[in-house]
């Protein structure tokens, strides 16, 4: 069997590069070893968190308008109702995939697949499954394995109260204590969704702070509401051991205040996630691995071996859906003879708590961290109309600026939405924006967006609602 262009996944940016491919009148086989395609981001990843996350913030909505005189009986959670629906979220999107995919001709090999040499993949079938050849011989593949939830020694436990990511989206139950490894983005979502859930959520992170990375200032109001929301936050600590008792999981930490132990009725371990490269075959082929498991590549996507490129999780960081996609696409123009090449001023990151973060280009943190000197002009949603209007000014928007010529580098969101605002940024950083043009872009009244122009005028001292003078230099 052969093809003109392999693609190996059938993640975002897998399926991106296999039907843009198609568009361009290329031959295409995408292999995956999942039924449907869509990877984790789609099956067990983004969009089934989102639909959870999606009940939690209608849930908190609800409770919030009891400030307004409006109160709401307690909630009747059926989980067997909530799991349906997610499900059928995915089905209708993984449904679309495969009617795009029969439109574009690509042909679809559920297998396992491994690298026999540069030009050919020894294929496996999954589930019993009959496959037409067990070799498939390429021009070109494009590697998207995306990546798998990281494990740690210390962590591992053979007990089903003992969750990953993709374990805890199931919703076995509503646990009465649920423990969170760490305090990332993946964690933070999905102790948001059990603690709306009726969970009393703990979470224990190593580093000295939520979400690390990210900027104090935008992390600040979310650690404020999860103290609410939570029942603990353990910072600086690390766990030691893990043990099953009875009907509980026994953990063992070290933190500031010395050890400790306590029991809780499930944990759910999110300690990150690592490039699914092994056991490949890529030995076999002149591809390049670093130390932590990522496919070295070029500004177009290309690999030490000419025959392959990699996209997505595989490649490189962030570990991110719409980074993959991008990717994607590039590697297939690549191939198409276009002179293009990944080279992004503004990768967009969200966290889908509540409030979100988002942010864009360069971080404040980044910008220390590189002794790069910028200004920041920040707004926040104390003064915003319709901050306030909904309930929400614990808000803030952040512009990272170059003091020399006034361009903007990046920026930051907390507070409802973010995720969504955070693109009007992308647009400015990609284009180049000075902080002028985004003051003279006028803005709909009253909204959120409307905060991106009135950080702008912050920096000038022009801002209306806030009065804060430009400093002198």
């Amino acid at each position: 069997m052969e093809t003109q262009v392999a693609v190996l996944g059938g993640g975002p940016g897998g399926y991106a590069a296999a039907f843009l491919a198609a568009d361009l009148g290329m031959q295409v086989t995408l292999v995956d070893m999942e039924p449907a395609l869509g990877g984790v981001c789609l099956l067990r990843g983004c969009i089934p968190s989102k639909a959870l996350l999606h009940v939690a913030k209608a849930m908190a909505e609800a409770r919030h308008l009891a400030d307004w005189g409006v109160a709401f009986t307690g909630p009747k959670i059926d989980l067997e109702a909530m799991r349906t629906r997610k499900n059928k979220v995915i089905a209708t999107l993984t449904g679309g995939l495969a009617q795009l995919s029969k439109k574009r001709n690509v042909r679809l090999i559920r297998a396992r697949a491994t690298f026999e040499d540069s030009q050919t993949l020894r294929l496996e079938p999954v589930d019993h499954q009959t496959l037409e050849d067990d070799r498939l011989r390429f021009g070109h593949c494009i590697l998207a394995t995306g990546s798998l939830p990281t494990k740690l020694k210390a962590l591992e436990l053979p007990s089903a109260r003992v969750m990953d990511s993709t374990g805890a989206l199931e919703l076995p139950d509503v646990p009465e204590t649920l423990l969170v490894i760490g305090g990332g983005y993946i964690g933070l979502e999905m102790g948001t969704v059990y603690a709306a859930l009726g969970s009393k959520v703990s979470v224990v992170e190593m580093t000295d702070g939520l979400l690390p990375g990210a900027d104090r200032d935008l992390v600040k109001p979310l650690q404020k509401k999860l103290e609410r929301d939570f029942a603990a936050l353990w910072l600086n600590t690390r766990v030691t051991a893990l043990a099953e008792k009875k009907n509980a999981i026994e953990v063992a930490m070290e933190g500031p205040d010395g050890a400790k132990t306590q029991r809780f009725s499930r944990v759910l371990v999110a300690v990150g996630r690592r490039p699914n490269t092994a056991d490949l075959g890529l030995e076999n082929t002149k591809v390049q691995v670093d130390s932590r498991g990522f496919v070295s590549v070029d500004r177009q996507q290309r690999t030490a071996d000419p025959h392959i490129l990699a996209i997505g999780d595989v490649a490189r960081e962030p570990m991110l859906a719409h980074k993959a996609a991008h990717e994607g696409k590039v590697a297939v123009e690549v191939l198409a003879g276009h002179d293009v090449a990944f080279e992004p001023r503004a990768i967009p990151a969200v966290v889908f708590t509540d409030p979100e973060i988002a942010w864009a280009g360069l971080t404040e943190t980044e910008a220390k961290k590189q002794d790069r000197k910028i200004e920041t002009a920040v707004f926040p949603w104390a003064a915003s109309g319709r901050a306030q209007a909904v309930g929400r000014p614990e808000g803030l928007t952040k512009w990272i600026v170059d003091p020399d010529t006034q361009r903007v580098l990046g920026c930051g969101i907390v507070g409802p939405g973010a995720g969504d605002l955070i693109g009007e940024a992308v647009v400015a950083i990609e284009m180049g924006a000075h902080l002028r043009d985004l003051t003279e872009s006028i803005h709909p009244h009253p909204t959120l967006c409307e905060t991106l122009g009135f950080a702008a005028e912050v920096y000038f001292g022009t801002a209306t609602d806030l009065y804060r003078p430009k400093r002198e230099k």
